[in-house]
């Protein structure tokens, strides 16, 4: 099968063995992939990874239990023991010994098939388009945050970053919350937010002033923390929403212990909520499309994710 392979560098390789399903398993021929600032942080070595990349998707089921032959899916990316003490505890994201699809261990989504636990699928309700489904996986990790911290409607909530996820968080928080500021390098992306009704402004005006109550960092920096540092309040919070090949490096921790900040991390999240947000046209995902790439392109839609003048890279599979 066609396959964009990561070993090393990204080869599209049309000799890739197509996924043998484990007990348990199905097959999905995929339809529409997204790229992802994590896909682009494996390029720089983050978490080791080697295979299939790709995790952000939507496809049909190929093979598998007959009542879900033909359904459109998304799928949870991370495939769990269902065994272990996290497992048990009802945190199965956090499985001991999890596999976590296109990051670690785990063939991904940029190929023509992909093997998936059935556990982890998720079926897509006939009024999400393709293009609206494939953002469920990243649109579930904003929704992430409202499930673990609790934002009130007076909250001063700022969001650093303009990216994918960051376009995506603010979505989310519009809905809670009537103070929000995205902070962002980017004019053409802050532009896309405000059109959301979000204010924002770029990093090179915003001057932090430790009174925001909660500070987001969907930077994908190793600076965005010590930013979000300075912008917090006293006993505020701080979510990371980061994830990175390089370091904090020689970051200086001290002013969230004198400022008694609560430091909170957050990954992936419930794709109920996400799935229904677009099902009600809550968030409205469209204009964050940039381009689009055929399979057979998919190198150079991971360069066209890089480019700061894009948003959201799609590879079409099917």
């Amino acid at each position: 099968m066609l396959a964009l392979v990561f070993d090393g560098s990204p080869v599209l390789r049309s000799d890739y063995p197509e996924p043998r399903c484990a007990k348990g398993e199905a097959l999905i021929a995929v339809k529409v992939a997204g790229v992802c600032s994590t896909d682009l942080e494996i390029l720089k070595g983050y978490m080791g990874f080697r295979g299939v990349m790709g995790h952000e998707f939507v496809g049909v089921m190929a093979d598998g239990p007959k009542p879900w032959i033909g359904k459109r899916v998304v799928a949870e990316i991370n495939c769990v023991c269902g065994r272990c003490d996290m497992c048990t505890r009802g945190l199965s994201n956090h499985c001991r010994s999890r596999g976590v699809l296109g990051i670690d261990g785990r063939d991904g989504a940029f190929a023509q098939y992909v093997a998936i636990p059935v556990r982890n699928l998720h079926e897509v309700p006939a009024g999400v388009s393709d293009e609206a489904a494939v953002f469920v996986e990243p649109l579930a990790a904003a929704f992430q945050i409202i499930r673990q911290i609790k934002c009130a409607g007076n909250d001063n909530v700022v969001v650093l970053g303009d990216g994918r996820l960051g376009q995506l968080i603010v979505r989310v928080l519009k809905l809670r919350v009537r103070r929000l500021l995205m902070v962002g390098r980017h004019a053409a992306k802050l532009e896309a937010a405000e059109k959301q009704g979000v204010q924002t402004i770029l990093e090179a005006d915003f001057v932090p002033s430790a009174q925001a109550d909660v500070v987001i960092d969907a930077t994908g920096s190793p600076g965005g923390l010590e930013l979000a540092m300075k912008e917090v309040r006293p006993r505020g919070t701080i979510v990371l929403k980061s994830t990175t090949a390089a370091g904090a490096g020689g970051l200086d921790l001290a002013p969230l212990v004198i400022n008694e900040v609560t430091v909170v991390g957050s990954r992936c999240g419930p794709f109920p909520d996400a799935l229904r947000a677009l099902l009600r046209r809550e968030v409205d995902v469209s204009a964050l499309i940039s381009r689009r790439f055929p399979l057979s392109e998919a190198a150079a839609a991971l360069e066209a994710a890089r480019s700061s003048e894009n948003i959201k890279v799609l590879i079409d599979v099917q």
